[in-house]
């Protein structure tokens, strides 16, 4: 049979691409984003490149809220400082080196005029940093200076972990999904046979047990984006992974992640690849974390904004797009202030 001829990770992915060419049994409706219960004390953030910068704009913006952060191909604070010329020499090719000092010099005057804040909620955060040693999109050193920027607030060196992998290129690594591990293109999911999200979610949250089963397709929700915002980056329906555990009245509170999608990366772009492929979705069935996707809609590329195409505020807490998802991550915490 043709099928003999199929190795188990050729064959993951025919039946993942065929699931997701079949999607019409998932349900696409947009709800209002539940409420859930959710202890405030552990929301992380993660990303994948302009996803990551995002993330980490978010991080430092709200570090009184984010307990951490993980950047897959991401760069400092403040990287492009509002120049989409700087974005691509400075934070991406790495063709002009990234001014760290004077970049960390701009992120304290912001805390002092309370444009983020206060840069003491950064001293005790977890952070995860990943490079592919073949991404020519966001260079390994780029990352290398966001360790060192991170290096500069966080009291605790452990509490920073620094990872590279010698075939990947730019993308979010999985193990069973996507493309070839060195690829460069849609969905932007590389096959490296390394479980990423699992590794940057147990460093977010040490003593995470590792899935024994799947996620449940019922568990992934459609919601409704636009009562977050104005901002015309958004699409309109956003996702929400929420295990049944965190939909109880009582028990445990649950934990909350924010996963960011890349570039070219969003619903729009690639369907829900990237919801459903990433990895992030069994590990929070198993630990009772909701995971919230939000998308991008018409924005350059799809990408968040870490350049300031917006407006010059894009990487504060008046930056629309971090208000958005702001707005989002308070509504999930709702749940807990009433119980």
């Amino acid at each position: 049979m043709v099928l003999r001829s199929l190795n188990a990770r050729t064959l993951r992915r025919a039946i993942c691409a065929v699931s997701i060419a079949c999607g019409t049994t998932f349900a696409t409706s947009s709800d209002a984003l539940p409420t859930a219960r959710i202890d405030p004390r552990q929301v992380t953030v993660s990303g994948v490149s302009a996803g990551a910068f995002m993330a980490v704009q978010l991080h430092v913006a709200h570090s009184d809220k984010f307990s951490g952060v993980a950047a897959v191909a991401g760069g400092p604070y403040l990287c492009a400082e509002g120049s989409l010329l700087a974005a691509r020499t400075r934070c991406m090719r790495n063709w002009q080196p990234v001014p760290l000092a004077h970049l960390v010099r701009r992120t304290r005057a912001l805390a002092r005029q309370g444009a983020i804040a206060p840069l003491t909620g950064l001293a005790g955060s977890r952070v995860f940093l990943f490079t592919g040693e073949q991404d020519s999109t966001v260079a390994p050193a780029v990352v290398e200076s966001l360790k060192s920027f991170y290096g500069e607030f966080v009291s605790n060196p452990s509490n920073v972990v620094f990872k590279r992998h010698p075939q990947a290129g730019h993308g979010m690594v999985t193990q069973g999904q996507g493309g070839d591990c060195s690829a460069t293109a849609a969905p932007f999911l590389n096959d490296c046979d390394l479980d990423l999200a699992g590794d940057l979610l147990s460093h977010l949250y040490p003593g995470l047990n590792k899935p024994s089963g799947l996620a449940i397709d019922a568990h992934l929700l459609a919601f409704d984006q636009k009562p977050f915002g104005a901002s015309t980056a958004l699409g309109d329906t956003g996702w929400v992974y929420l295990p049944g555990a965190c939909r109880q009245a009582h028990g445990t509170p649950c934990r909350l992640h924010v996963a960011l999608h890349g570039c070219r990366q969003s619903a729009r772009d690639v369907g829900q690849r990237f919801v459903r492929e990433a990895g992030f979705n069994r590990w929070a069935e198993q630990n009772n974390i909701v995971v919230l996707y939000p998308q991008t809609g018409n924005a350059p590329n799809g990408c968040w904004d870490w350049w300031g195409y917006e407006s010059s505020h894009y990487a504060t807490r008046q930056g629309s797009q971090v208000q958005v998802l702001n707005r989002m991550v308070d509504k999930l915490l709702a749940g807990h202030d009433k119980r």
